[in-house]
Order: structure tokens, then C-alpha cells, then sequence
């Protein structure tokens, strides 16, 4: 449907979007002076003001001054209802008491420690109690560093170079494969094979499975728009990589949130690596990389010929305290399905209130990571998206600021455990006042 809209949208049309955007972004700056200086400050001394790609917006980015519970204010006093949970990381809000009193317990201690402390214990049992596809667990300090080190042990374990990944695939900085493999990527031989493809992931392994060391797949695509695996392709990967050999690895630094076990739980699939990150620090930065024993003992230091894997804030107490607290105390097996529950619930509203309005948009995901797309057509993979109008998305995502609701600039929502019903209620509201306001757009 979308994609047929966007063929036969007239000229007037195309123009009115044009216009309408134009409108927003002035809109936008006029409203937000002091964001604006200090955006032309950082442009003085950081590349087109900016230190981290993803936060980047026309005609210039939020700067947030102070954030609480669910919410954030920007440098100019205005508060939105936080949507986006810094990408997945901020689950617990941005006060929450158990998380916040465990961070000031371990810096009353002491900080940068360069020694052992009892807190690198407490998260790695926590972890591996939480997620049964991992009996040995090493820190990093982002999910880039897990994916990483996870691919070397892989190489390392099996004597192989190459790797298999997937067209739309972010697993980090330096593995990033929207559209191929990135011209920052670590220089991996890597064979790229289309998502949700199973029979082109299979043919690939029917040519090359003696030098494959490991397929690196998100069993959901989170950075390229929340895309599910097919139950059946990542069946079908797990087959194919005992058969060959090679390991699997799931990038799960997103996705762990969705169940006790991780997406890998409820699918019933088991990795022999897995990749963690974002919201399991507690806030703060971290990473981590774990599975079979056999292949994580790579990593043992009283063994001849060890991997080396140095890192200064690898344990760092404050996140190790944080992620601790709010894995055991907080965000509980019970808790991640009610927040599950919740965010697919919020999916399927956004998806019949789209369809009722006959708009050109629509919601994936899985639980509580969203993402909504300017296309009504069927999503497997990053492919699909091409039909869609980014400028419809660009105007929803300004649309939604001025009505008080921050997502991120492509479309992407990760539910934090502090939102309230009435917070979503009035989100969804927001939604009904855009399509209302703009139907002209596409009807």
C-alpha cells in the first residue's frame, strides 16, 4: 500500500510534504534558541557538533539539560515524555532509587579500584543464572567491544577467518553492514547474506563452510527498524553452523531485555556466544561477551597461550553495582514479561490506529524495542524499507516533540520500566492528532 502511495503521489503532494517539513524544522528552532548556540558551539570543536552519529537531527539536535523518571527537559525547559530509553540502555528511567543507591553504595567505596572487587562476581552469576546459553562471561565496556571480542574467540576457537553476516545488521561501530559493510568496519573477511533469507544463508554455507568461523546475527535487526527473525531462518543458521562447524553468535545486546532468557529463549534457539550490553549496566557502559566454557576458556589466564583481553574499566564497580541491582532487583524474570507484554500491546495499537486512519505507516519489533516505519508494506528486511517516504518519518518524530514525546529521529522506541499507562495513553493520543493533522500528506 505505501509503496504504490508513494509511486502515485502528485507533484502537489511531494511539494506539500516539502513544505510541511520546512515548517516543522523552522518551528523547531525558533522554539529552542539556547539549543541552537550551543549547537554552533559544538560544531567549533567536534565534527558538525556531534560525538556520536545516532543523535543527530535537522536542523539541529536536542540538547538535554536534566532527565527524570520518564522524563527529559531540554537546555531550553522543554520536558518530553521519553520514549526512546536511550536507545535500550535506559530501562530502569533515569532515577530509578535501587539502581541510582547501588551506584552512590559502590562509589562511597572507592572508584578505579585496578584490582578485583566482589561486584564483577555478583553481575556474572546474575547473568549466567539469567541466561542459560552462557556458563563463562567476560566484560567489556560497550556491545561493539562484546561483538568484537566475541568474533576473535570465535576465529581463534575454530582456526577460520571468515565471517557471515546480514545486510542491515549493527552490531556496533565497527560492525555495521546497512548497506554492506561500512567503511569504518574492523577488517574482517565477511560474507553478507540477506536477512530472513534461508536459503541464500544456506547456499552461502554450501560454498563456504570450511572457512566460516561464525555467523554474527541479531535475531532481531534493532538499529535497521526492529525487524523479527524468522523463527525459521534462525532455525535454519543454528542448523547450518553445527553442520559447518562454526558458532553461532547472537547479538543480543538489545534483545536480552525481551524475556529471562533472552529473544534466544523464546525462540528456543541456543548460540554458543552470546553478545550483551545496553540497559544490563544499569545505565552505565558496559558490554559482555559469554557462552560454551570450552570456547570462552580461550579467555583463562592461568591456561598456556591465552587470549589476552585487557580493558581498565572492564569491571568498573559502578557498573557492575548498577547492573547487579537492577538485574536482581529490578527488572526480575516476572517483570520483563509484564514489560514485554506491555510494549506488544503498544505495537499492535500503533498498527490498527495506522490502518484505521489508512495511513502509510506501521509498527514492528518485538516487546518493548519498536520501531514505526513510513510503509504499510511487509518488513523482513532492511530491503523493504526503501519504499517508504523518510521525510513522512522526519515530520512524525518533529510532530511528536512539540506535542511533548521524544522517540528516536528514525522511528525507534525502547519502553523504560517508569513510563506510565497515562504517559502511553497520551502517546498514542499524539499519534491520532498527527494522522489527523496530516492526512492530507498521503490521502
Amino acid at each position: 500500500m505505501a509503496d504504490t502511495m508513494t509511486t502515485n503521489r502528485t507533484a502537489a503532494q511531494s511539494q506539500a510534504i516539502d513544505d510541511a517539513v520546512a515548517q516543522a524544522r523552522d518551528s523547531y528552532a525558533a522554539a529552542r534558541p539556547l539549543t541552537r548556540e550551543l549547537h554552533e558551539r559544538a560544531c567549533a570543536v567536534l565534527p558538525g557538533g556531534n560525538t556520536r552519529t545516532v543523535l543527530y537531527h535537522q536542523p539541529f539536535p536536542l540538547r538535554i539539560a536534566r532527565a527524570f523518571d520518564a522524563i527529559v527537559e531540554d537546555v531550553d525547559g522543554h520536558q518530553y515524555v521519553d520514549l526512546l530509553g536511550e536507545y535500550s540502555a535506559g530501562l530502569y528511567g533515569h532515577s530509578h532509587p535501587v539502581v541510582t543507591k547501588a551506584m552512590a553504595d559502590a562509589l562511597a567505596e572507592g572508584i578505579s579500584r585496578g584490582a578485583h572487587t566482589r561486584y564483577e562476581i555478583d553481575l556474572a552469576e546474575a547473568i549466567c543464572a539469567r541466561y542459560p546459553s552462557i556458563e563463562r562471561i567476560r566484560f567489556t565496556n560497550s556491545g561493539t567491544e562484546a561483538n568484537l571480542m566475541a568474533v576473535t574467540a570465535a576465529r581463534a576457537f575454530t582456526g577460520r577467518e571468515k565471517i557471515v553476516a546480514f545486510n542491515g545488521g549493527y552490531h556496533g561501530s565497527l560492525l555495521t553492514f546497512k548497506a554492506g559493510a561500512a567503511g569504518v568496519n574492523a577488517p574482517y573477511p565477511t560474507l553478507i547474506v540477506e536477512y530472513n533469507d534461508t536459503d541464500a544463508a544456506r547456499a552461502t554455507f554450501a560454498e563456504h563452510a570450511g572457512s566460516i568461523a561464525c555467523v554474527l546475527v541479531e535475531p532481531m535487526q534493532g538499529s535497521s527498524g526492529c525487524i523479527p527473525g524468522d523463527p525459521a531462518f534462525l532455525a535454519a543458521l543454528r542448523e547450518e553452523t553445527t553442520k559447518a562447524g562454526a558458532l553461532l553468535i547472537f547479538d543480543e545486546v538489545m534483545t536480552s531485555r525481551t524475556d529471562q532468557g533472552g529473544l534466544q529463549g523464546r525462540l528456543g534457539i541456543t548460540p554458543d556466544l552470546t553478545t550483551l550490553g545496553k540497559y544490563i549496566g544499569g545505565g552505565s557502559s558496559f558490554g559482555a561477551f559469554g557462552g560454551r566454557a570450552g570456547v570462552m576458556e580461550l579467555f583463562d589466564p592461568t591456561r598456556p597461550g591465552a587470549l589476552p583481553h585487557a580493558g581498565t574499566f572492564n569491571n568498573n564497580v559502578l557498573t557492575m553495582a548498577a547492573g547487579h541491582a537492577g538485574l536482581t532487583q529490578v527488572y526480575t524474570p516476572e517483570v520483563a514479561r509484564r514489560h514485554t507484554a506491555r510494549g506488544e500491546r503498544l505495537r499492535e495499537t500503533l498498527t490498527a490506529r495506522f490502518a484505521a486512519a489508512g495511513a502509510p505507516f506501521q509498527a514492528t519489533g518485538v516487546g518493548s524495542l519498536l520501531a514505526i516505519h513510513p510503509t504499510a508494506s511487509p518488513i523482513r528486511s532492511i530491503a523493504d524499507l526503501a519504499g517508504g517516504d523518510p521525510r513522512l518519518l522526519e515530520l512524525l518524530f518533529l510532530d511528536l516533540l512539540d506535542r511533548g514525546y521524544y522517540m528516536a529521529g528514525r522511528g525507534y522506541l525502547a519502553l523504560s520500566l517508569v513510563l506510565t499507562q497515562d504517559q502511553l495513553d497520551g502517546f498514542t493520543a499524539a499519534i491520532d492528532d498527527f494522522l489527523t493533522a496530516r492526512a492530507s500528506l498521503w490521502s
